[in-house]
């Protein structure tokens, strides 16, 4: 069961109502995911509403902790899990998402810069609900991401959080890929740059704490049939960390404010700095 955190992280940006179609509309596809059973938007059944879904066998250990960087190191060292890695971000980004109807409950970003420019909007109006005035590095990447737009023509359905911690993983293979919070139709570097990023992994070269670079890029091009562009994965990273101190900074004043006495969003205020200083580095400072 997934319940509506409420006034949580995303607050209105993570709708259960759009997760549940999502999740229906991927049910018939090769995407590894729970089978969904029904939506309650009742607010008086279980003090929120929520979402049934099947039960997928597997377990989802955590890579920021040391059990689970040792449980994936040791999946990386066997070679099978690395590969299902990249072939359930292969089934993502290969999918006839028109046909499945995703367009319809996701909508279509523009051709051209529509899709980034959409994205900047996005966690903009997030940084502003959250009534913090940025930091001046914040506001010189946000007005760095939208004078360096890049163009795609090419459009997938797009997780937007893939990493470990975001799967189940049964055995040595992903069962589901679960977190359908931040999906939307767009440019698939947009997953692949998520994968790529230093912020994904801790302590280690893996990718994600689990795969070889070179063997996830050559796995991914000749399953997707799509060619990594690095500058593309490059400007996502930047947009990664205007899109995390967007998160934490609505998480921390949440907190601050009273709205939620979860000790865990005081915490984030601290990774602000640090995904700021990975978008001046990336920007040249």
């Amino acid at each position: 069961m997934r319940r509506d955190p409420g006034n949580a992280l995303l607050r209105e940006m993570s709708d259960l109502v759009v997760q549940f179609r999502v999740l229906q509309a991927l049910e018939m596809t090769a995407v590894p995911t729970p089978r969904p059973f029904f939506y309650e938007p009742a607010p008086n059944v279980l003090g929120a509403p929520f979402l049934v879904m099947e039960r997928v066998p597997g377990v989802c250990p955590s890579p920021w902790g040391r059990e689970g960087r040792g449980f994936y190191a040791a999946a990386a060292e066997r070679g099978v899990l690395p590969e299902s890695f990249t072939d359930a971000l292969v089934a993502i980004h290969t999918i006839d998402w028109r046909g499945a109807g995703l367009g319809d409950i996701l909508g279509v970003p523009d051709r051209g810069c529509g899709f980034a420019r959409r994205e900047i909007a996005k966690w903009r109006a997030l940084i502003d609900a959250t009534g913090i005035v940025p930091d001046p590095v914040l506001t010189d990447v946000i007005c760095w991401l939208e004078a360096n737009a890049p163009s795609n023509d090419r459009l997938t359905l797009v997780h937007g959080a893939y990493r470990t911690g975001n799967l189940l993983v049964d055995g040595d293979r992903v069962s589901a890929v679960l977190d359908w919070e931040t999906e939307v139709i767009g440019d698939p570097m947009y997953d692949v740059a998520y994968v790529l990023s230093e912020l994904n992994r801790e302590g280690t070269h893996l990718l994600s704490n689990l795969v070889e670079e070179g063997a996830f890029r050559r796995r991914y091009e000749a399953g997707a049939g799509i060619e990594i562009d690095d500058a593309v994965c490059d400007y996502y990273q930047v947009l990664y960390a205007m899109r995390s101190a967007a998160f934490w900074m609505s998480a921390s004043g949440l907190y601050a404010s009273g709205a939620n006495d979860d000790l865990r969003l005081a915490r984030t205020a601290w990774s602000i700095p640090v995904v700021l200083d990975h978008a001046a580095r990336a920007l040249g400072y």
